[in-house]
């Protein structure tokens, strides 16, 4: 439950701090007072987005602080699930800067703002008189049937088998509109596959064959200069390695006298090895090198072929080239075995849609079975709120899948026990509204076991006995759960287990809790207006049981 609620500089609320009671907690002021501002300031709490009215002070931040005792609500899952920190004591806090930057805290560690709306979902439930229209809704009616029957856990699982055959159409619909694409395509890229297939394309064959082709190119010269190194290495009388022999030999004659000359001969006899190799190199590469324009010929050729089927395809490389003809290869065995992957898609959208209307099936029963029961607790509470002619019922009806199951959910409703009922969004008065969605929140709280639920005048458009009656609901539901309830309605101010009043002084809204003695003149005024009578004091008196 929320224990404490602290709220400074947000719209008119300067600075102030409430704590609440376990039970029901009466909130009441004059319309314009600031009961809509502290209601924007806990939503602000519970995740929803700020607006630029949200700073009045624009010197400083704005700050929403809750503290919940959530001891005994099982929602150490959820803490673990969200990665947040989990204590019995939880303490809630929303910044907002001056600039408009805003931040969440759960128990002083920063959380993301849908980690706290998801959070805040399992904390307080609060509902509007606006909410009325959410009646008209058939999310919400699926919603409340799903609540009672428990079907959480199988509304997961057909949301799964929902997902996968939503995937399962998409993938068969691509498949579908790509063979039929390919098919379209299949002569012409058979062509283009084959084409390239018959150049056998190989990586690194571009720059082989220019390095070859500037060889050939340029036969005779590089023919010339090698004869010249085999000629100045070779020569008999005066090439360079005769006379490095005739060194070395030199060399040998004196080394019993000149320390060195072994040295020296080792190194003569290196370079000689190195340049024996040199022409030998050179004599196999002048054996090889000769004109020969039929290879010359041949890599032209070759290399007009590459470059054309470059410029074709609009290729920077032959790597392009070699995944384009993979790629058309793997379109054309796609073709191939089209049929056979288009048979296992449509296998798999078949196994999805039993799975999905299996469950769906399960979903339709379940509802089915939950609603008379729902129902009649509805037209009980009802009938308690002086309605006692009042008719409620559930209509599930088929209709096509989406992602909540293949039902439409109707609330058929009827004042009067001589109209049929009819569908409640088109007959009922705004009174009216207000006492079904009082119960059918009074139901919906119990079985979702929420530790609060905030009624923001739920009461509208209903006085005398019927708001009596309504205050003896809400006050029944206090005693299982913290209620905090906004209203305008003496009736159910009465009730209350502690009493606020929100009123505005100089141009700032506050709140304060009133003694015994304030409640009566509170409850009193509320009655006759501004001028409190001795009758309005002895009736809110009685209202009190003082």
């Amino acid at each position: 439950m929320l224990r404490r609620l602290l709220v400074e500089n947000y719209a008119l609320i300067e600075h102030l701090e409430i704590e609440f009671d376990s039970s029901l907690n009466i909130i009441t002021g004059e319309t314009g007072a600031g009961k809509s501002i502290l209601m924007g300031a806990l939503a602000l709490l519970l995740g929803a987005k700020n607006d630029s009215t949200t700073i009045k002070d624009g010197s400083r931040a704005c700050v929403v602080e809750g503290e919940f005792d959530i001891a005994n609500l099982g929602l150490e899952e959820i803490f673990a699930e969200l990665d947040i920190d989990y204590e019995h004591e939880t303490i809630i806090r929303r910044t907002i800067s001056p600039s408009g930057k805003s931040r969440a805290f759960v128990n002083d560690q920063p959380v993301q703002l849908a980690d706290l709306k998801q959070l805040g979902a399992y904390l307080i439930d609060i509902h509007s008189q606006h909410q009325n229209l959410i009646l008209s809704s058939p999310q919400f009616r699926i919603r409340a049937i799903d609540t009672i029957a428990g079907n959480g856990a199988l509304l997961s699982k057909y949301g799964e088998a929902f997902a996968a055959l939503q995937e399962a159409k998409r993938a068969y619909a691509e498949l579908t509109a790509e063979a039929q694409r390919n098919a379209d395509e299949e002569d012409w890229l058979r062509h283009q596959a084959e084409e390239l297939q018959k150049a056998s394309l190989r990586v690194g064959e571009i720059e082989e064959l220019e390095a070859e082709l500037r060889t050939l190119e340029n036969a005779d010269s590089i023919s010339e200069a090698l004869q010249r190194v085999t000629q100045s290495l070779d020569e008999e009388v005066t090439g360079v390695l005769t006379t490095l022999h005739e060194s070395e030999s030199a060399l040998r004659r004196v080394a019993e006298n000149y320390a060195s000359a072994t040295e020296l001969i080792a190194r003569l006899h290196s370079a000689a090895v190195e340049l024996k190799d040199i022409s030998a190199t050179a004599s196999a590469d002048l054996e090889r090198i000769e004109a020969n324009p039929e290879r010359l010929d041949a890599i032209n050729a070759r290399l007009d072929l590459i470059y054309s089927l470059q410029r074709k395809h609009r290729c920077e490389g032959i790597e392009e080239l070699i995944a384009l003809r993979d790629r058309y290869t793997a379109q054309l065995s796609a073709i191939e075995h089209s049929d056979e992957m288009l048979s296992e898609a449509e296998r798999r959208v078949a196994e999805c849609n039993s799975a999905t209307t299996a469950l769906a099936q399960e979903l339709h029963n379940a509802r089915l079975k939950a609603s008379p029961a729902f129902a009649k607790e509805v037209e009980k509470i009802l009938h308690a709120v002086a309605m006692a002619d009042a008719s409620f019922n559930i209509a599930v009806s088929s209709c096509n899948p989406t992602i909540s199951g293949a039902d439409a959910v109707d609330f058929l409703f009827s004042a009067n026990a001589a109209v049929e009922p009819r569908p409640i969004e088109k007959i009922a008065s705004g009174g009216e509204l207000s006492r079904v969605m009082l119960a059918l929140k009074t139901i919906l709280a119990r079985h979702l076991a929420l530790p609060t639920i905030i009624f923001d005048e739920i009461d509208t458009g209903i006085s005398g006995r019927t708001a009596n009656d309504v205050g003896d609901i809400i006050a029944q539901l206090a005693e299982s759960m913290q209620v905090i309830d906004i209203t305008h309605s003496p009736q159910v101010a009465s009730k209350g287990s502690r009493h606020f009043l929100v009123y505005k002084e100089h141009s700032r809204s506050n709140i304060r809790p009133l003694s015994t003695e304030e409640r009566v003149e509170e409850i009193a005024k509320m009655l006759s207006g501004d001028s409190i009578t001795e009758a309005a004091l002895a009736q809110a008196k009685h209202l009190l049981s003082l």
